[in-house]
């Protein structure tokens, strides 16, 4: 009686290591479907919710839509109480203590505002249509107001930064290290960056993305400071207003305003032992299509473990016949 084909030593370390290999995010490219949002200018992924990503006007009511990124559906309206009536919101981030962050920041006539507003409220469990009460900060700068789109909450710190919008050339501005309601938060200057639409930190707070209508660039951030800059791949839209990172660090989400405004997914590059770095290794236009590195190296070690499988059942039948 012939014995049961059985995994060669090799077959079954290269179909172990396929399988033990981590997953890779699956948020995909997504169109925003909710005719309410027009002018998506800022974009941030739940913690708490994998998969849904929030966003909101620019100008509109004091409210903000997490947005299911597998289906482009509104999940839940968050109505905002407790502020006043927002001007310009450009930005939003999700900082390290569960807090929602919206930047209520434009100002298109550079510098008519005296002070700009920060909105806070706790992420929700649940997601559903609701009113929270929210937490109000004054905002200024050091050196004058200016325009600003981009707000970034660093994932360790919890910082907050803004970088302002310049056809010239902009600042990165820092925070106070904690927000405070009783008086006026002052943001100083710190750095230089391009013109700038949006930014985001990775998840492990060791790169800075920022963004502007064509192109975007990374930045190494060391000791609170900009440190060596980079080329990041990011796709050409009609109006290229938001930028953030997956949950995991795998991609970026790039976003545009426009009804029905699609968020493009563009993977990053593998790093050593650092994470992935924002050079973009691939991009899709579409819900789909990712070319991510480690998805393909993964399929690689499958089909390995798949060719020697069957080289040691025909190496099985020839010896018994």
């Amino acid at each position: 009686m012939r014995s049961l084909p059985y995994v060669t030593g090799a077959a079954a370390l290269l179909l172990l290591a396929a399988m033990a290999a981590p997953a890779v995010a699956d948020d995909k490219s997504f169109t925003i479907e909710d005719t309410r949002i027009t002018e998506s200018s800022g974009l941030a992924a739940s913690r708490a919710h994998p998969g849904v990503y929030w966003t909101h006007n620019d100008q509109d009511e004091p409210r903000v839509f997490a947005i299911d990124s597998k289906t482009g559906k509104t999940v839940a309206t968050v109505t905002l109480r407790g502020v006043g009536k927002p001007r310009d919101m450009e930005a939003i981030s999700v900082g390290s203590d569960g807090n929602v962050y919206v930047g209520d920041i434009g100002d298109n006539l550079n510098g008519s505002w005296s002070h700009v507003w920060i909105y806070t409220f706790p992420e929700p469990k649940a997601l559903r249509d609701m009113t929270v009460r929210a937490t109000q900060y004054t905002v200024k700068y050091a050196d004058g107001p200016r325009n600003a789109e981009a707000m970034m909450v660093h994932p360790r710190t919890g910082r907050v930064y803004i970088a302002s919008k310049n056809e010239d050339g902009g600042g990165l501005y820092e925070g106070p290290a904690k927000l405070t309601t009783a008086g006026t938060n002052t943001f100083r200057r710190i750095g230089e960056v391009p013109w700038v639409t949006d930014g985001a930190f990775s998840p492990d707070g060791k790169e800075l993305v920022l963004r502007s209508y064509f192109s975007a660039r990374g930045y190494a951030w060391q000791n609170g400071r900009l440190g060596a800059d980079h080329r990041v791949k990011a796709p050409i839209q009609g109006q290229s207003e938001s930028v953030a990172y997956t949950v995991d660090g795998s991609a970026l989400m790039f976003g545009t305003e426009g009804k029905q405004s699609e968020v493009q997914r563009v993977g990053l590059e593998k790093k050593g032992k650092g994470g992935n770095s924002p050079t973009g290794a691939g991009s899709s236009a579409s819900g789909g299509g990712e070319d991510d590195k480690s998805t393909v190296t993964y399929g690689v070690l499958v089909i390995a473990a798949a060719t020697a499988l069957v080289m040691g059942m025909k190496r099985l039948r020839r010896r018994g016949d």
